[in-house]
């Protein structure tokens, strides 16, 4: 079995026609070639939207919600609607056809396609996960960048797609880089009146006490598929969680913060800008096993 998988939709939208009346709704192609073709809108204008799932002993998990964040992106580029149904069984094909391994994730892509066309270009593709275990246990050195936008621009200017999981990474990927040129792992978004938003590719979550905190979805981010599961996980365990506004001083005077994602789960921040944080080793430790355990 393959370490890689690519698996094509015909119809990833049912608001439009398939690229082949006559062919099966998903097939599998050969990762080392080529199949988009350059005029797709996906490569000359970054248009389209994607989740990226975790995959831990062969189960997908937080299908729904990633699938219901899919949905709400495509509808803020005003894409076609993607096939919900066509798509979670795309995510199961493509899994099951990769071979096991205790993590893996698969990633799903939906374009406009060639402009004029009407026809979106969908694809599913999965791959065993990297190591993380350093960043897991150790914890990860982060900065603070401004976003450039006011918190509330999901309000005032919706336009500009604040809070939809779009192709257009340049700006995550250039924080990245400003980031390593900082000797630091990652960055946390501040808005340009100070509030604490997110991570280019996670979600934040700190402590205060025994309450775990995170920022509010309404300011124009995306709602953490990784961050609910924890809460669920919080609250299990008698924490209390809550969802807010809060400048950039209550993370550095947090007793704990944490960076969530799909595929890294949960990394602990040991470092804010020059500030040092504690690394809460056994409460991170149980929060990935948690993950790591999930099947649903």
């Amino acid at each position: 079995m393959p370490e890689r998988v690519l698996a094509i939709l015909n119809r990833p939208s049912l608001d439009a026609p398939a690229h082949d009346p006559d062919a099966v709704p998903v097939h599998f192609a050969d990762v080392a070639q080529p199949h988009l073709s350059v005029m797709d809108l996906a490569a000359t204008r970054g248009d389209g939207v994607f989740e990226t799932l975790s995959v831990c002993g062969g189960v997908p998990l937080a299908r729904e919600h990633h699938l219901a964040r899919f949905a709400r992106s495509a509808a803020m580029l005003d894409l076609p609607a993607p096939d919900l149904d066509a798509w979670r069984a795309a995510i199961f094909a493509t899994v099951a056809e990769l071979e096991p391994a205790a993590e893996a994730f698969v990633k799903i892509v939906l374009t406009r396609g060639v402009e004029g066309t009407n026809l979106p270009t969908g694809w599913a593709y999965a791959e065993h996960s990297p190591e993380f275990s350093d960043a897991r246990t150790r914890g990860i050195r982060v900065v603070l960048l401004d976003r450039g936008y006011r918190h509330d621009v999901a309000r005032t200017s919706p336009w500009l797609l604040a809070g939809a999981k779009t192709l257009s990474y340049a700006v995550n990927k250039a924080v990245l880089r400003e980031a390593a040129r900082r000797g630091a792992d990652d960055v946390i978004f501040v808005s340009s009146d100070g509030i604490l938003l997110e991570g280019p590719t996670s979600t934040l979550v700190y402590r205060r006490g025994n309450t775990l905190l995170t920022p509010a979805p309404d300011l124009g981010i995306l709602d953490g598929t990784t961050q609910a599961s924890i809460f669920r996980f919080a609250a299990a365990r008698g924490m209390q969680t809550k969802v807010g506004v809060a400048g950039s001083d209550a993370l550095r005077t947090a007793d704990a913060a944490w960076l969530l994602s799909s595929v890294r789960l949960v990394a602990p921040i040991r470092q804010i800008d020059d500030t040092p944080l504690r690394v809460e080793a056994d409460l991170s430790a149980a929060m990935n096993e948690y993950l790591l355990a999930l099947r649903e």
